[in-house]
């Protein structure tokens, strides 16, 4: 067991939660059948989330954010995911753009998104991925070519979360074709109204809908050398060290999705009535629920750890390996038992389970996608088993 874990929150972190809690009874339930039907951003709650003080959670209060840490944002994602994962993609994804800038970023550049970010002036997106590489983010092929004190961008990123809703685009491209791949990556901060900026075609998903994810398209797009994020070259470990970062957000939502199930199925089957007793009088569903419990309070102690490992750690580029092996397993153990959890809810619900008058169908949708993206579990394991047996 690492050093330094507590596992109580605070006074304040639990009072934090409950107004979270509030908060999404009162406004993002009612909505998140609608959200996930017309798959439409969500604007009015991004604004409530702003009106709030949600969006600048995690955000350092000397650039102009509200404070607080990794922990704090995770309790506002488990919250939020209980009732929609889409829905909680508006502060956990802002964050994942602005990581690169909290880690490697000028103070400039920091006030810039903390700030922009808290008062909803800007939204952000992280941009990696690309149709040629998902999990061998090196092998990208956007390109960033200097020209006089600029760089000319372009490339095609796919699977963009947010893109399209954000403004702000955390973009990474190779800047030395000669060099060694992995350290011929330059990050870049880029303006969707730059020049040459493009959304491609939005993806129609199976889940996390209300969250667009789409392509961004750079087309000879002209960036000011004060918008490289970092040194350049070395944008590839930026890239790493920031998935390591928000993994335990990841994570946090996969936990509020099957919590989020959970509560429904047990009140559920307390009410539902066969052979003339309640089903969950029966041991065999009684059993099933004990094992999602077992399983859902394992991961909540998984994201915690990950969330405050994070919180103790330095916020620079200095390898960490135990935030990146804390993460990969927070990641990859609460997105496993929210897919478990979510389909037997599915099954305790019957063909009631089935059908979207009940949101634990949508919650399964919802799963799905925690197991691939951020780095698909595969990867997870690798970096768990690399922590353990060393290696690349």
């Amino acid at each position: 067991m690492s050093q330094g874990l507590n596992f109580s929150l605070t006074d304040e972190q639990e009072a934090f939660r409950g107004s979270v809690r509030q908060f999404v009874e009162d406004k993002v339930a009612p909505r998140a059948a609608e959200v996930d039907e017309t798959d439409e951003f969500p604007w009015d709650l991004d604004e409530l989330f702003v009106k709030n003080g949600f969006t600048g959670v995690s955000y350092p209060e000397e650039f102009g954010g509200y404070g607080g840490g990794a922990l704090e944002l995770a309790l506002l994602i488990e919250e939020v995911s209980r009732w929609s994962a889409g829905i909680a993609l508006v502060p956990a994804v802002n964050k994942l753009g602005a990581i690169p800038v909290l880690l490697a970023g000028t103070d400039e550049q920091k006030r810039e998104v903390c700030e922009g970010i808290s008062t909803g002036a800007h939204r952000m997106s992280y941009c990696l991925t690309e149709p040629s590489s998902g999990s061998d983010a090196g092998a990208m092929k956007s390109k960033a070519v200097k020209d006089g004190d600029d760089w000319i961008l372009s490339g095609t990123k796919r699977f963009i979360t947010n893109a399209g809703a954000s403004d702000l685009y955390t973009y990474f491209a190779v800047s030395d074709p000669d060099a060694e791949k992995g350290r011929n990556i330059t990050c870049f901060l880029v303006s969707k109204d730059m020049k040459g900026f493009e959304i491609g075609k939005k993806e129609d998903k199976m889940g996390i809908r209300g969250s667009p994810t789409r392509e961004v398209i750079l087309n000879d797009v002209r960036v000011p050398a004060e918008n490289v994020v970092g040194e350049v070259n070395q944008g590839f470990p930026i890239a790493m060290r920031t998935l390591d970062f928000s993994r335990p957000s990841v994570a946090a939502q996969a936990l509020g999705i099957a919590q989020g199930a959970f509560d429904f199925a047990v009140d559920y089957v307390k009410e539902r009535q066969q052979f003339g007793k309640p089903i969950a009088a029966f041991q065999g569903m009684q059993f099933m629920f004990a094992d999602m419990a077992m399983k859902i309070e394992t991961a909540r102690l998984a994201v915690y750890q990950a969330a405050t490992a994070i919180d103790n750690s330095n916020w620079d580029l200095k390898p960490d390996p135990r935030v990146s092996y804390l993460a990969a397993i927070a990641k990859c153990y609460a997105s496993d038992i929210a897919m478990s959890v979510t389909t037997d809810c599915v099954q305790a619900l019957g063909g009631y389970g089935y059908v979207k008058e009940y949101p634990v169908e949508r919650l399964m949708r919802d799963a799905k996608i925690t197991q691939i993206y951020e780095g698909t579990n595969q990867i997870q394991r690798m970096v768990i088993a690399r922590s353990i047996f060393g290696g690349r």
